[in-house]
């Protein structure tokens, strides 16, 4: 049975099922693409700046990347905007970074609402202040209708949270006589998900010369392609989303099978 899930997706069930983006007919373009902004800080150290130059820096590559991402005919583009671990930084950090998406969509809301894009959220809005709340809700109310790429920000998000939310609700559904146990699927707890009406990213991209997930879309990732590229985030570009893109198109993808 289809169980309601608590999560910033603002009710795109109709939405998902009559709108989403139709593919480009070339297979070799990723449906979903997923990318873990990283680097601002190193990007700033390295110039002698602040983090917070590091995080404005980082918001003006964002900018390109949804453009590059749109122009591609990229059908979802998730970016990791702040996640539940970043809460454990210097306070000034994380009031600039809560501050930063009222920023950004003061300035690029209207471009987006003129390009067709929709904005999405996955996370918790549990300990999100009011004006970052109250920005985000705006963008999500004023794109609500538009029919091409969707931007979904992963903010406040931590994928070891989102899982365990989900268990948590299907544990209740069971407890309460909703749900029997052997009726439990991956679908099941897909659907708790914060990324429920999305489908499952294709490609992962790291800037910064990390190699690792750090909490992100744990589940969804599962058979996703990872591309990593040692620039900071603050220098990504259309030109390397063009390179992740075109690693994307060469690979065999399997899914386990031949």
């Amino acid at each position: 049975m289809r169980l309601e899930v608590d999560s910033l997706s603002f009710s795109l069930k109709r939405f998902f099922n009559k709108k989403l983006p139709q593919e480009k007919n070339n297979s070799k373009i990723p449906r979903h693409v997923a990318i873990i902004m990283d680097g601002n800080g190193r990007w700033a150290a390295k110039r002698g700046l602040p983090r917070t130059a590091g995080h404005h820096a980082g918001m003006v590559a964002l900018r390109r990347t949804i453009r590059a991402a749109n122009k591609l005919g990229i059908a979802v583009l998730t970016v990791y905007a702040f996640s539940t671990e970043n809460w454990n930084r210097p306070q000034a950090e994380v009031d600039f970074l809560m501050r930063l998406p009222s920023e950004f969509l003061r300035t690029d809301l209207p471009e987006l609402r003129a390009k067709n894009v929709r904005v999405m959220m996955s996370g918790s809005r549990e300990g999100l202040p009011e004006y970052t709340l109250a920005a985000v809700d705006e963008a999500i109310a004023s794109t609500a209708g538009n029919t091409g790429m969707v931007l979904n920000f992963a903010l406040n998000y931590g994928g070891r949270a989102e899982i365990l939310q989900a268990v948590r609700r299907i544990a209740q559904a069971v407890a309460e006589g909703q749900l029997q146990v052997e009726e439990i699927t991956e679908q099941t707890l897909q659907q708790h998900l914060y990324t429920a009406e999305l489908p499952d990213p294709d490609l992962l991209i790291r800037p910064s010369g990390e190699v690792r997930l750090s909490n992100f879309l744990l589940w969804q990732l599962a058979y996703a392609e990872l591309w990593f590229v040692d620039v900071y985030w603050p220098d990504f570009n259309g030109e390397h989303l063009q390179a992740a893109v075109e690693a994307y198109g060469r690979r065999d993808r399997r899914f386990g099978g031949l």
